[in-house]
């Protein structure tokens, strides 16, 4: 062995006697003693329906997908005060996470299917936990964005197409159920949410064909068993199954769920939004933008204990250039109608009855050059070239196939009735491609390349804040760095978000100014977080580029974006 120890003559001593090993040695040395939660307190489901004012128990905080936080120690008037409290070290990859935070325990899901539970006051480790997964099966960088947290257990979607149960006191496994097979390219990049009890959760890795197709599935939270499945495609034998033309089940591909979903208790219906049709370009999968591939690029509503289909809103028909509508969900009540918000990767602001699925409103956010919009019915009809485009024609979309809007979700301040969404100005030149269409094919199926909106080279990141009862813009931030984080905003008037540029920032919520930025190691990413723990309160924001840097590095060379530097940073006022 390369680590030797002389237990009888020095208990204390250590001799490396292979120095090219002492790094790997170093890393693997010793290991940390776990804790428990011993007075760790369940959460109920009336909580998660109304957290508490200083936890963070669900992936937007509240399942109506708001991302909003009631706190108001820090304010606009005391932000810049913020000073680093704690850091925490993370696994390389793709850093998406939202910590989730309970009584002062931070829960904190790393690259590589890892969760720790931490002080969130100090930053100490109290347990760590880390599933075994087949390296095959991690998928771009291996983002986890959100886990799931019900009475005292969490629940993790997991890079092989499980999900998995973890009792919340000690960080121990209680149960596994598997969703389907990753070597079929099933995965997960976002997690479950608990809606009246049962944990609800999509996948990914549908652009490969297979039998089963995408689908959306419901588990007991106490056995794991799983208690219902619903297909994300249509399925023979229904009327929207015709709207895949002449294209077999088996060689349907898409409609995955990158994103958790969100619940209204009050109609007791869960919402999830799906992906484009695959592959990318409707030419590469044998159909034509007529075929509209239900229920594709959709917003599905659903029983959550039994997954019944109530209703679907198909946002666009034939999707063919990755312009997927299928982020998150924001219920609102708006001058007295139940409404849901949403925007795709077009940057178009959809506006919907969320009882009944109906049409009301849209806004284009930005110069997008893709459609003409029909704003009186909500109908998209795709530019001619873009629509009668064949195997190795090119086409320029603005936004392109990053966005417009992308994961890095809104923030929805209810009492302004202002939305705060950040957006990529980019454009694409799209190619379709020649893909197998045969048993297990499948992929994208095209050739892509982006760069800047004309006259948007030093403007790229942009951030809006639209009034949802109007449909208009109030103000707009444009910089030259992306915005790669999602958005929080509090009542204390200040909403949080990072960009590429390792910048965290403040802005003030009625007009966007900025109130306060810091540097980071590396770019934010993920979801930032607001908490309370032993009174005071702490912004949390991850950090560490993913994929995006394949983007990033090429068209923003004078930007500094390190490969590396994953981590969780928390900030609170100085005395």
């Amino acid at each position: 062995s390369d680590l030797q120890t002389d237990g009888e003559e020095a208990p204390n001593a250590v001799e490396f006697s292979g120095a090219e090993s002492v790094m790997d040695l170093a890393r693997n040395a010793g290991a940390y003693n776990m804790r428990s939660i011993d007075d760790f307190r369940t959460v109920t489901t009336e909580e998660l329906n109304n957290p508490p004012q200083g936890d963070w128990l669900n992936w937007r905080r509240t399942l109506d997908g708001h991302s909003h936080s009631p706190l108001t120690q820090i304010s606009a008037e005391n932000v810049a005060r913020l000073g680093m409290a704690w850091s925490m070290a993370m696994d390389r990859g793709s850093n998406q996470p939202t910590p989730l935070v309970r009584d002062g325990v931070m829960f904190l899901t790393h690259p590589n299917n890892k969760i720790q539970a931490i002080d969130a006051a100090t930053g100490d480790l109290i347990w760590e936990y880390q599933y075994v997964f087949p390296p095959a099966s991690r998928m771009l960088g291996g983002p986890t964005r959100n886990i799931a947290l019900w009475q005292d257990r969490l629940f993790l979607a997991t890079y092989d197409a499980a999900i998995v149960a973890i009792d919340a006191r000690t960080g121990k496994q209680l149960w596994r159920s598997q969703k389907a097979d990753y070597q079929e390219a099933f995965t997960h990049s976002a997690g479950p949410i608990v809606a009246n009890g049962i944990v609800i959760s999509g996948i990914n890795g549908c652009e490969l064909f297979t039998e089963a197709g995408c689908f959306i599935t419901g588990h007991d939270p106490d056995t794991g068993q799983e208690l219902w499945r619903t297909s994300t495609l249509a399925l023979p034998g229904t009327p929207e199954y015709a709207t895949w033309g002449d294209i077999d089940p088996d060689r349907r591909g898409g409609g995955d769920v990158w994103i958790a979903g969100s619940y209204d208790p009050s109609s007791d219906l869960i919402y999830f939004g799906t992906s484009q049709p695959k592959p990318w370009a409707a030419p590469s999968r044998g159909m034509s933008v007529d075929d509209a591939a239900l229920f594709t690029n959709s917003t599905l509503a659903l029983r959550p204990e039994t997954g019944e289909l109530v209703w679907h809103f198909q946002h666009v028909p034939g999707e063919t250039i990755d312009m997927e509508v299928g982020f998150e969900r924001i219920l609102a009540d708006i001058d007295g109608t139940p409404v849901l918000l949403t925007v795709g990767k077009d940057g178009i602001l959809w506006k919907l009855n969320r009882e009944t699925g109906e049409y009301i409103d849209l806004l284009d956010t930005m110069s997008q050059t893709i459609f003409t919009v029909d704003r009186d019915t909500g109908t998209l009809t795709y530019r001619e070239d873009i629509a009668t485009a064949g195997i190795g024609d090119t086409y320029t979309a603005c936004p392109g196939i990053y966005g417009g809007h992308n994961w890095q979700a809104a923030t929805y301040d209810a009492s302004r009735h202002l939305l705060f969404l950040p957006v990529h100005q980019l454009c694409s030149d799209m190619t379709p491609r020649e893909v197998d269409l045969g048993p297990g094919g499948g992929g994208y199926g095209a050739d892509v390349a982006t760069y800047p909106m004309p006259d948007k080279e030093n403007q790229a990141g942009a951030l809006l804040a639209i009034d949802v009862r109007t449909m208009e813009i109030k103000w707009r931030v444009e910089q030259k760095a992306l915005f790669l984080s999602g958005a929080v905003s509090t009542d204390g008037g200040v909403l949080f978000i990072g960009d590429l540029d390792r910048r965290f920032q403040a802005l003030e919520t009625e007009t966007g100014r900025l109130l306060w930025s810091t540097r980071l190691p590396a770019p934010a990413h993920g979801y930032p977080i607001t908490y309370t723990a032993q009174g005071k309160q702490y912004v949390a924001i991850p950090a560490g580029i993913g994929v995006f840097r394949a983007l990033t590095a090429v068209i923003f060379p004078d930007i500094y974006q390190p490969p590396d530097g994953q981590g969780l940073f928390v900030f609170t006022l100085s005395d």
